[in-house]
């Protein structure tokens, strides 16, 4: 790939919310940028950057360079907790505060390295103001979930109590109906992500395709009266993975079963499962008799669980060899590229839909919170993907569970669910880096800007 013609290069000072799904397509991007002549400053907490650099490669050590990001530390929370990933949820509003009282640390940042370009995330609209105060740069907004829930969110807040304008299969269920109501409930995290949209100048970036979300994010650029310019997927490249895990425990267990008989099964690095879903969830592995890798997680300090006395009675000595179960860590993009790998049960956070897309994996879609459920409904509607439905009370139910992974991995009826996902992930092989010519494109127009006119106000010390 060719470098922009832009002599000098530009140089961006990227800020992402301090969870493993946000940082992740943060650096995708980085990546990408780094190979048209743009030289980046990933500006995150140590806790997250030290994952980072063992993972990031020698190519990039030079135009992308990691500055870390200096939170308060307190006994509540201590740096090991400067990040969302294994945070117990009870420290989320900790941890969220200390970021917000990080500013002054980002700030000196950008007197330093006098960028000519801020991008942030959606829950530091302090962010935006620094750039303009401290170096008079404009900022951008860099969104990571879809642009379908944004549009959807949006909507909710402009037009209170009013349909979603499209005959589409992005509604809630009737069990959804309190998560429903929260998304148009006043709270300082809805108000801070308002301004975060409002301070982006000119664009929002936003990750994922026009193919799959264009009309959504049309109607959302109408709502918000700013260009939408959709990134592409930012998956990890496989072939440039640098991770040493192909000889690990659980890629020698895959190599032994049949070309698309397994199953992988993850919910996300935050996200924690109530022990009601896990046990119906075991329970559905169970029934399915299809091959599984299932990646159990805990909160970070949760010590001595045994598996054995939280999961069914007996469950280890029926399932056999025909499962395997990983706590912590998994190696998921080399088991996701995986040929024998037939379907990916995703609790649908946006990074990993669009990672079943990208390598034509089937989803069997368990949204639990957040954005998850709309991405349910449009992986259903593009038609990679089928919906576990819970009961009228909100719960997961075993029979259901087995039910969608035979139809979705083996059944008759899913087979155009198989040959949809296929064709998307061929489809998106094709179109490359479209979306990052057109990203590009904007991002010089606006580094190539004198000066930002609008100046935001930095927080208060108290």
């Amino acid at each position: 790939m060719e470098k922009e013609s832009h002599a000098s290069p530009f140089r961006i000072v990227m800020l992402p919310w301090l969870a493993h799904g946000h940082v992740s397509p943060y650096l995708e991007l980085a990546k990408k940028l780094t190979a048209r002549n743009f030289i980046i400053y990933l500006c995150s907490t140590r806790a997250n950057l030290t994952s980072i650099r063992s993972k990031l490669s020698k190519k990039f050590s030079e135009s992308i360079q990691l500055v870390e990001l200096e939170l308060p530390e307190s006994d509540q929370l201590p740096s090991r907790y400067h990040t969302t990933n294994g945070l117990p949820p009870n420290l989320m509003a900790t941890l969220k505060d200390a970021f917000d009282r990080s500013c002054p640390s980002f700030c000196r940042t950008l007197k330093r390295l006098k960028p000519n370009l801020v991008i942030y995330d959606l829950l530091q609209p302090w962010a935006p103001a620094a750039a303009a105060s401290v170096c008079n740069i404009p900022s951008v907004v860099f969104v990571s979930s879809s642009a379908t829930m944004s549009a959807l969110w949006y909507h909710s807040l402009t037009f209170p109590g009013t349909k979603f304008p499209f005959d589409s299969t992005i509604f809630y269920r009737e069990y959804e109906s309190d998560f429903a109501k929260r998304m148009v409930k006043p709270s300082k995290d809805k108000r801070r992500i308002m301004q975060c949209i409002q301070r982006s100048t000119d664009i929002v970036l936003v990750k994922g395709f026009r193919e799959i979300e264009g009309k959504y994010g049309d109607y959302w650029s109408t709502l918000i009266e700013k260009k939408v310019v959709h990134v592409g997927h930012l998956v990890q490249d496989p072939a440039i993975n640098n991770d040493d895990d192909d000889d690990c425990e659980v890629i020698e267990w895959l190599n032994n079963k049949a070309k698309g008989s397994t199953i992988f099964v993850s919910f996300g690095s935050e996200y924690f499962l109530s022990n009601k879903d896990l046990i119906e969830i075991a329970h559905g592995l169970e029934l399915s008799n299809v091959n599984f890798i299932w990646v159990v997680r805990f909160p970070t300090g949760v010590e001595n669980i045994s598996l054995e006395e939280i999961l069914p009675q007996g469950f280890f000595t029926r399932v056999g060899d025909r499962g395997k179960i990983v706590t912590g860590w998994a190696p998921q993009v080399k088991i996701l590229t995986h040929p024998n790998i037939g379907g990916f049960v995703s609790h649908c956070g946006w990074n990993s839909v669009l990672e079943g897309m990208k390598f034509g994996l089937p989803i069997i879609a368990m949204p639990m919170q957040l954005d998850q459920p709309i991405n349910a409904r449009l992986i259903e509607e593009v038609g990679v993907g089928i919906e576990v439905l819970r009961d009228s009370s909100g719960n997961l139910q075993r029979e259901t569970i087995s039910k969608v992974i035979n139809q979705v991995v083996k059944g008759i009826d899913g087979e155009q669910v198989r040959k949809k996902a296929k064709e998307l992930s061929e489809e998106i092989g094709l179109k490359g880096d479209e979306e990052i010519d057109e990203v590009v494109k904007e991002l010089v127009q606006l580094c190539l800007m004198e000066k930002n006119t609008k100046i935001y106000p930095l927080p208060s010390d108290d």
